[in-house]
């Protein structure tokens, strides 16, 4: 099996020259009730503000620049949930690629709308009973199709990683970076920039409680596994993290924490509500475990990704219901 090299700086440096002037360099913003509530200087990068709403814009555009051009006219197949299927969608749009991705049948349907309007071909899946990563693999070598995974894949953890390059050149130092983790596309993309950048800051990955597999794998140095966790965070319902993320993880993240659906749910609707963010489940880990205490803040400069902005309204009276 041939041994992929771990992304590094240099192509987050690269992917952000491919981005520059299709990606959106979101704001960074400051609030000075959620500094009153955690005893902290927040920054958060509202990437909520993205191309397709969220953060795997850039993941999904650089992937796909990046492929040769015989490859680009074939076309490409992805599996997600969600964001990163509209990310993928919107960049064959604007690349002009073809792309076929593979959704679970569950999937919220503000993330299905908007990956069938930019144009992909979707491909329904059984979240109990299918692997999305098998018919994935099955769909590329049948159609001769380029596989460009959520996260496990160098091109793009270097696309993501160019969120929080922008954070540090827009806020200036930083002690704590918080990201949501999921596979840990972004997390690793993120801890490879502030190794380069901001070698002192802390970044620590935040997950739903209900989806721990990554924090059980930091804490255990061994790949951990979870099995459709039950969590508003639909984001974050990743199996795992893969070897590549997980070894980025191990070498250049410094902690891991978790938040219950409860806590969530009050960022989530505190940001809506404080900040006028607004923000899926997923999106608001980071400042749940800021505000929550997971992580301790005070007396701190935070940097913290709200990585998505994809809210499926039919949701919202469950979560207010669930508060």
């Amino acid at each position: 099996m041939d041994i992929v090299p771990l992304p590094t700086f240099t192509d987050i440096e690269a992917a952000a020259a491919r981005l520059h002037g299709v990606a959106h360099r979101t704001p960074m913003v400051t609030s000075r009730s959620a500094d009153e509530r955690t005893g902290a200087t927040i920054f958060f990068k509202c990437e909520n503000l993205q191309r397709a709403g969220a953060f795997k814009f850039r993941g999904a555009y650089n992937a796909m620049a990046s492929l040769p051009p015989e490859k680009r006219r074939r076309g490409v197949v992805s599996f997600s949930s969600g964001n990163h299927a509209a990310a993928i969608a919107l960049a064959g749009q604007l690349l002009d690629v073809p792309r076929v991705i593979v959704m679970p049948a569950d999937a919220p349907a503000v993330k299905r709308a908007a990956a069938e309007g930019y144009g992909a071909e979707i491909v329904l899946y059984d979240r109990e009973r299918d692997d999305r990563e098998a018919i994935g693999r099955r769909l590329s070598h049948e159609r001769g199709l380029a596989l460009i995974p959520p996260y496990d894949d160098a091109d793009v953890i270097a696309g993501q990683g160019t969120a929080a390059r922008e954070l540090f050149e827009d806020a200036g130092p930083i002690d704590v970076l918080l990201v949501p983790c999921g596979g840990g596309g972004l997390l690793a993309g993120c801890a490879l920039a502030a190794a380069t950048m901001a070698p002192a800051c802390r970044v620590i990955g935040v997950e739903p409680a209900a989806g721990d597999d990554a924090t059980r794998s930091f804490r255990t140095r061994t790949l951990q596994t979870v099995h459709n966790p039950l969590t508003v965070a639909d984001g974050a319902r990743t199996a795992s993290m893969s070897e590549m993320t997980f070894a980025i993880m191990l070498a250049h993240v410094a902690d891991m924490a978790t938040v219950d659906d409860r806590v969530l749910l009050d960022a989530m609707f505190y940001l809506w509500e404080r900040l006028k963010l607004v923000v899926e489940p997923t999106a608001a880990l980071g400042a749940a475990a800021a505000f929550a205490g997971a992580v301790p803040v005070a007396g701190k400069r935070v940097g913290v990704i709200l990585t998505a902005g994809n809210v499926d309204l039919s949701q919202i009276s469950t979560w207010i219901a669930a508060r």
